[in-house]
């Protein structure tokens, strides 16, 4: 089994920045990864990293702005959000899955956080 427990919500304003953080306990996992759902939209794929960091995989709408990132001594794995719009404001899920490869689809993802709220007003 694996934990996952997410931090770093919060409301900002639009063109402002925001970290988020995961910590992992229990099993190592290999590929990590953040979701997002904003209010009556499905969950999507915001970015995913490998075991090494050396994939790494971003949705199109967050790219150059997002940069995922992860500590696995400290078995963390973070989310720079900077120049933030109120279309990013959802709750965010750090997902982990046991296998190498970095998905997109959160169907491959099997531990996912409770999530936290990103608000960004305009």
């Amino acid at each position: 089994q694996v934990q996952l427990v997410e931090t770093g919500g919060g409301l900002v304003q639009a063109g402002g920045s925001l970290r988020l953080s995961c910590a992992a306990s229990g099993r190592t996992s290999s590929t990590m990864g953040w979701f997002r759902q904003a209010p009556g939209k499905e969950r999507e794929f915001v970015a995913a990293i490998s075991r090494g960091g050396g994939s790494t995989s971003y949705a199109t709408s967050v790219k150059g702005r997002f940069t995922i990132s992860r500590d696995n001594a400290k078995n963390t794995v973070n989310l720079q959000m900077n120049s933030l719009k109120p279309e990013d404001t959802a709750v965010y899920y750090c997902a982990a899955r046991m296998g190498s490869t970095v998905y997109a689809s959160g169907s491959f993802y099997d531990y996912w956080g409770q999530g936290t709220q990103v608000t960004v007003s305009s």
